[in-house]
């Protein structure tokens, strides 16, 4: 122990006498070097002390926070205790006021039942309403009022009953009027201009001659992308042009949905490109076969009266097949009926041809139109099935767009085929009685050549 203060003190003497040198680099003596020795051992006592106080003083404070601390929690505990209990008490004057409101309000609870749920049908129903278009802010206030009364036991007061009345009533009335009022329609380019709107009743809503439709969910009234055939779009046009005169005018009894389908099925151009390549080729076709078969019918309605002409006349023309055919008769006054008769033969069979002439086309456009539309509807059939087996069977749509799409060519080569089997036909007869007319002069001529020899020969 002894030696620990020795060394101790050897160390401090060292570590003064190294600051003492360190601040004079004069050396001290002894006595000097003690009486700092005994200062800076003063000094050190001085923050010891100083060092104790502060932490008394903080354990002190320490001591009443945790004794502020505590008598908080007590406190807390305390109201917390009060209020369990308050709120036990109050559960129990709830379920006697709810069992006293119950008794008080007998058949009237049921009928506040009611209330809230017609607010909510009533609700859902002027939602998406065309006559909201015209009166809106009606929902709002029913679904403000199904919501209040589901939540809470706030009882609806006599004006909001009223007031449920009058906007059923209300709507009972417009969904029998057709009115006019102006209103922000959304055009189908996006623009938003203010129009004069015609409501027809709950059913439809229609604006120079186009059809719109309100949607509830912006409050907005805009133009259909599409809009149905021209018949409807007129009607709609004649409805709005009307002032007070009965017009026809296509309604639709569901709300839209039956406009929506008719909005959606394809044009008359749009079902002719689903018929792709073939479609366009057949169509091609079918217009050669139809004009050359007009073409040929009024040729053939020329010659034929021509002929009939030259029936009723003494004079023979070469501008007309008849003629020419008789005409023979004068070439060869002096043949015998055989000659003869070979002689018209030849002529008639060299009138044949030109009365025929491009029959043949047509024939064969009537035959090939029907066997292109079942090469479009097998290639069309063909393609869907690879995309029922790359995307299976989950949506029928696919299936029935595809199958749709290729029975397209069918239709078209149908529609060519049947027009031109009928044109091919009268074509024909219009030729085969020409013929017959030709066949029939020529053996007059055969026979009145015959009857003239045999006079002579008596």
């Amino acid at each position: 122990m002894r030696k620990l203060i020795r060394n101790t003190a050897v160390l401090l003497v060292a570590t003064f006498a190294g600051a003492a040198f360190a601040q004079d680099s004069k050396p001290l003596d002894l006595d000097a070097l003690l009486k700092q020795l005994e200062q800076g051992q003063y000094q050190q006592n001085q923050q010891n002390a100083q060092r104790e106080k502060e932490f008394v003083q903080k354990r002190a404070e320490q001591d009443q926070m945790l004794r502020d601390a505590t008598s908080q929690r007590n406190s807390a505990l305390n109201t917390s205790e009060k209020l369990e209990t308050s709120f036990e008490e109050n559960e129990f004057k709830l379920a006697d006021l709810n069992e006293a409101l119950d008794k008080r309000l007998g058949s009237l609870k049921e009928l506040f039942g009611v209330l809230q749920q017609v607010a909510g049908d009533t609700k859902n129903k002027f939602y998406n309403s065309t006559i909201s278009a015209q009166i809106p802010g009606r929902s709002e206030f029913l679904d403000e009022m199904a919501q209040s009364m589901g939540t809470s036991s706030k009882l609806a007061s006599i004006e909001e009953i009223e007031r449920v009345w009058f906007e059923i009533q209300r709507e009972m009335t417009e969904s029998g009027k057709v009115t006019k009022f102006n209103a922000d329609v959304v055009e189908a380019g996006g623009a938003k201009v203010n129009k004069e709107v015609v409501r027809v009743g709950p059913f439809a809503l229609v604006s120079e001659g186009k059809y719109l439709q309100y949607e509830g969910d912006t409050d907005t009234v805009a133009e259909l992308i599409r809009q149905p055939a021209d018949r409807y779009s007129n009607s709609a046009a004649d409805l709005q042009n009307s002032d007070g005169e009965l017009v026809s005018f296509g309604l639709d009894p569901t709300g839209g949905t039956i406009l929506g389908l008719l909005v959606q099925a394809p044009s008359l151009e749009e079902r002719i490109h689903q018929g792709d390549l073939v479609g366009y080729i057949i169509i091609a076709v079918g217009a050669v076969g139809i004009l050359v078969a007009f073409w040929r019918f009024i040729v053939l309605t020329t010659v034929g009266a021509k002929v009939n002409a030259q029936l009723k006349s003494n004079t023979i023309s070469e501008g007309n097949p008849l003629g020419r055919v008789l005409k023979v008769k004068d070439e060869h006054p002096n043949a015998d009926t055989e000659s003869l008769e070979l002689h018209l033969t030849e002529a008639i069979l060299a009138e044949v041809p030109k009365l025929g002439r491009f029959l043949t086309l047509v024939k064969m456009i009537s035959v090939v139109a029907p066997l292109g539309g079942l090469l479009g509807t097998v290639t069309g059939m063909i393609v869907t099935f690879q995309q029922i087996t790359l995307f299976g069977t989950g949506d029928p749509k696919i299936m029935a767009g595809g199958i749709s799409s290729a029975l397209i060519t069918t239709v078209l080569g149908l529609v060519v085929a049947i027009p031109t089997t009928l044109l091919y036909a009268l074509l024909s007869t219009q030729s085969k009685n020409i013929v017959a007319i030709l066949q029939e002069q020529a053996a007059g001529v055969i026979a009145e050549r015959a009857e003239s020899q045999s006079g002579t020969k008596a």
